[in-house]
């Protein structure tokens, strides 16, 4: 049988097909091999009993992820806010790249649109080619291009504690019912409340995947770690590669770098340079093997 990874949890991983729901267990194969079943991986499964099976054997992924563990996802929705908790840019701009990196639409979606505006945030991704949109969970606003957006893609959320994931998928169908937790106002951060990946199925053909937060991409530091490739990160710098005046520039501030002239001229935003830039140092300090 033929199915979709919806869930993992304690060992045991939980596979729609054609709309049953079936636990497995994956083979001692896995284990052996030093692959791990993922959350939105089409996987082959032999029913034990019912309800029950074994996981026998993974499909080809178009892309994975670390943190959170999930495959195939056509669209990185990452939530932001620009009040309590304000978003830091610089991890909405790794997010991005991670995504960029892994053939995964990012795309930003700023909540509480009614307490505090996005449009200057919204303005930086859209000059950088980025798709950004502004809602909120509480009012409605916004929620009908967002149900547009995710339409016929299997798109993964994710979003520092306390920006609303939770509550905008809960208004995008009340049948979630998923629990919110507050924001502290002492900390500005809100209690985690998703604490494994879960795949959920809306009207469109659209299938969304709750993630427990920023919090782990934050640890995640492979994913970013090739200095060569990182530039292709940024969507906006591409079509100055190679127009650079020396070859092997780095684009952080040498002379002829056509991507820093860029800058310069204000065709690329400082802080989406300034994000690269921190990147790229992280990434001069690790070797080559170290992302094997």
């Amino acid at each position: 049988m033929r199915g979709l990874i919806v869930k993992a949890l304690s060992g045991f991983y939980y596979v729609d097909c054609d709309g049953e729901i079936i636990q497995c267990k994956p083979r001692g194969k896995f284990r052996y091999e030093k692959v791990t079943p993922l959350v939105g991986d089409w996987v082959e499964i032999a029913p034990t009993e019912p309800g029950k099976g074994r996981l026998d054997q993974i499909a080809p992924r178009k892309n994975k992820f670390q943190r959170p563990s999930v495959a195939n996802m056509d669209q990185m929705i990452m939530i932001a806010a620009q009040t309590i908790p304000v978003t830091d840019p610089f991890l909405i701009d790794r997010v991005a790249a991670i995504a960029e990196l892994k053939s995964c639409e990012p795309i930003l979606v700023i909540n509480k649109c009614d307490l505090e505006s996005g449009d200057a945030l919204c303005r930086c991704y859209h000059s950088a080619g980025l798709q950004a949109f502004q809602v909120s969970a509480k009012t409605g606003e916004g929620m009908d291009s967002l149900r547009e957006c995710l339409k016929g893609k299997t798109s993964v959320f994710t979003g520092n504690s306390g920006v609303g994931k939770s509550s905008i998928l809960n208004a995008l169908d009340p049948r979630f019912g998923i629990e919110t937790g507050e924001v502290s106002k002492k900390l500005g951060r809100g209690r985690h409340t998703t604490r494994h990946v879960e795949l959920f199925r809306l009207e469109g053909n659209a299938v969304i995947a709750d993630t427990p937060g920023f919090a782990a991409f934050d640890t995640e530091v492979t994913e970013l770690l090739d200095k060569e490739r990182l530039a292709y990160g940024f969507r906006e710098f591409v079509p100055y590669l190679g127009q650079c005046r020396f070859v092997g520039c780095t684009h952080v501030k040498e002379k002829g770098c056509a991507i820093c002239q860029a800058v310069k001229v204000g065709a690329i935003n400082k802080s989406r340079h300034s994000s690269y830039v921190r990147l790229y140092a992280t990434a001069k300090e690790h070797k080559a093997w170290e992302t094997k």
